[in-house]
């Protein structure tokens, strides 16, 4: 039948999009009713029998009954002549029900019908897939890479919805190829005309957050509160902690025996050097806590410009500020406090040689037995290696002439960005 050559795909619909009963049948008669509409001004006396499960339906056309003179609407009236041959017995001013062919409404109006019900079923599916991802927002998400642009990745999920990660959000040291599965939070959704677009994170500090629950048992239980995560995406990250119950060391919790437990997070950011701190509302005592490895001497506050002089002794300086400025940076980020070092006796501030680095932070690029070879002799900053000659090292350490180029290099580096 004509109806069912139309809707033949009903079915077909239902499964793929698991689209409810209920709303299935909604769309489709909003469908034919539009198109009801705009063939006959009106759908007012149209009832419309749908069958969605077999994909099948029928249209009902009632008329009244009016003498062969008085016809004045043909879509509202049958003149009694007509009605008699649909049933004899027919009296003016009864209601006759005819069935609609789809055929009657034209081939025109059927492929626009067609088309309008296939548009009305994708708009329904984006309504839907918004609402979803927007329910998910701040939350972690996996998915499998598709595609690799310059500036964007395309990620498919297991449903075959697309998300995208951007430059942006990637981690510096993320490298992707196809297949790959990647984690990140669902950081936004916006509706790109009908469609809705998903943003995935990696870089966000809901990020790190959302990995301290996922892998730390007493974080998802509630029996640790991580209170704020500042980040430099792949480089430094502070993340402070706090626990109603004093049994519990948040800390040694969260980190774990030798850093078991969050080495598995440090290795999804890409190696990102975490520090995991006590929180407190002491705010000289956080501040002290957020400038580790650092020991600081004092700390002067000014509670209305929200600024802190931290004085410390000349061989602490280097590790308050950290490895290109991230430990101060991210101390002060973490407090909510502007920083400023001072070296004690200096009223005057740190000198110069504030932005000497400690050679532990350039573990990742040198060797921990290196490190400690140029301990051994007193040099323990990147500033004190580079003084010195070459020659003079080899004999003074265990050290070969090519590995202390090596290093010498990896720290001039350090100071020429």
């Amino acid at each position: 039948m004509e109806n069912l050559a139309l809707i033949d795909s009903f079915s077909e619909f239902k499964d793929d999009k698991l689209i409810d009963r209920v709303t299935l049948m909604a769309i489709l008669e909003d469908v034919f009713r539009n198109a009801l509409k705009k063939k006959y001004g009106s759908d007012d006396n149209f009832d419309i029998i749908i069958n969605p499960d077999k994909g099948d339906m029928e249209i009902w056309q009632r008329r009244v009954i009016v003498s062969d003179e008085d016809l004045d609407f043909d879509h509202l009236e049958i003149t009694l002549t007509e009605a008699r041959k649909i049933e004899p017995d027919f009296e003016i001013g009864e209601e006759v029900s005819e069935e609609v062919k789809l055929i009657d409404l034209g081939r025109r109006a059927i492929l626009a019908l067609r088309q309008n019900l296939i548009s009305k079923i994708h708009e329904h599916d984006n309504t839907n897939l918004y609402k979803q991802f927007k329910d998910l927002i701040g939350d972690i998400y996996t998915a499998e890479v598709h595609h690799v642009r310059p500036r964007v990745v395309i990620l498919v999920d297991d449903e075959g919805n697309e998300i995208i990660l951007p430059k942006e959000k990637q981690i510096p040291s993320d490298f992707f190829r196809k297949g790959d599965n990647v984690r990140g939070i669902i950081e936004s959704v916006e509706l790109k005309g009908n469609k809705p677009q998903i943003i995935m994170s990696r870089t966000s500090e809901k990020f790190l957050e959302k990995l301290f629950e996922q892998e730390i048992p007493e974080v998802f239980d509630g029996l640790i509160m991580v209170k704020k995560v500042v980040r430099i995406p792949g480089e430094k990250a502070k993340v402070a902690v706090d626990s109603y119950d004093d049994r519990i060391d948040p800390v040694g919790a969260c980190v774990g025996m030798k850093g078991s437990r969050i080495h598995g997070i440090v290795r999804e950011l890409g190696n990102e050097n975490i520090d995991v701190i006590n929180y407190t509302s002491n705010i000289q005592l956080f501040i002290t806590r957020a400038l580790s490895p650092a020991k600081v001497s004092s700390i002067k506050i000014n509670e209305e410009t929200k600024r802190a002089e931290v004085f410390l002794k000349l061989e602490e300086v280097s590790k308050a500020i950290g490895r290109g400025g991230h430990n101060i940076k991210l101390a002060g980020l973490l407090t909510g406090y502007e920083l400023d070092v001072i070296r004690e006796g200096d009223v005057a501030g740190a000198t110069a040689d504030e932005d000497d680095v400690e050679l532990t932070e350039f573990s990742d690029e040198i060797e921990d037995w290196v490190i400690e070879e140029f301990a051994k002799i007193g040099l323990d900053t990147a500033k004190s290696i580079l003084k010195q000659d070459v020659e003079d090292l080899v004999r003074r350490t265990d050290l070969e002439e090519e590995t202390i180029l090596d290093v010498m290099r990896i720290l001039k580096e350090e100071f020429d960005s």
